[in-house]
């Protein structure tokens, strides 16, 4: 798939191209092309399955999400920098602002009750939990790939306690179609990872 077809601002295929190389770095591993797409399908499937959100607040924020990712502190902080920069010019003020809010929402994954944007891009975000057990196999080698730098007992630890927060939560997911779907899966796969970095 051209994942440049899918970009929804047709009048700027420029912004889009550029979003697409900062994915396709090779120094990336998991926040990569693929995850951009997966995140994108998984909005799809919410909106096909009528949950209620701003499609193209969502969708924005979604090629957003990740834009900058370098193993530096602050990414979000510094993926919704770009946005808040690139697009004044392409779309309304509000929309600016909510895919803002939204990528920087995605540091926590914590959305507010009631935040049906947050909701979305959050439970598209972390689908890959639920993914089948081979893929998320391959999601947890390429996440340690993205720190290859970090020895084997510090990467276990950190990865445990991000798993462990994330367990944490009431649900992983906010919509309820996202819990009914995903959420049985994903506490499965986490649960199984979290065993192996015990080892």
């Amino acid at each position: 798939m051209d994942l440049l077809l899918a970009w929804p601002l047709p009048g700027s295929r420029e912004l889009g191209a550029q979003l697409l190389a900062a994915y396709d770095h090779p120094g990336r591993h998991y926040h990569d092309t693929r995850h951009l797409m997966e995140v994108l399908d998984r909005v799809h499937e919410l909106s096909a399955q009528d949950v209620a959100f701003d499609r193209m607040a969502v969708v924005l924020a979604a090629w957003f999400h990740d834009a900058v990712y370098d193993g530096r502190p602050e990414a979000e902080r510094r993926s919704a920098a770009w946005a808040a920069e690139a697009l004044p010019t392409l779309v309304e003020p509000e929309v600016v602002d909510e895919v803002v809010r939204l990528v920087l929402l995605t540091e926590t994954h914590r959305p507010a009750a009631g935040d049906d944007n947050g909701g979305a891009l959050c439970d598209a975000d972390l689908a890959i939990l639920a993914a089948p057990q081979e893929r998320y196999g391959e999601y947890a080698a390429a996440v340690r790939e993205e720190y290859a730098d970090v020895d084997d007992e510090l990467f276990a630890e950190g990865r445990a306690a991000v798993l462990r927060d994330l367990m944490a939560k009431p649900h992983l997911f906010h919509t309820a179609y996202a819990r009914d779907a995903w959420e049985e899966t994903a506490r499965t796969n986490v649960t199984r990872e979290l065993a192996g970095l015990a080892r």
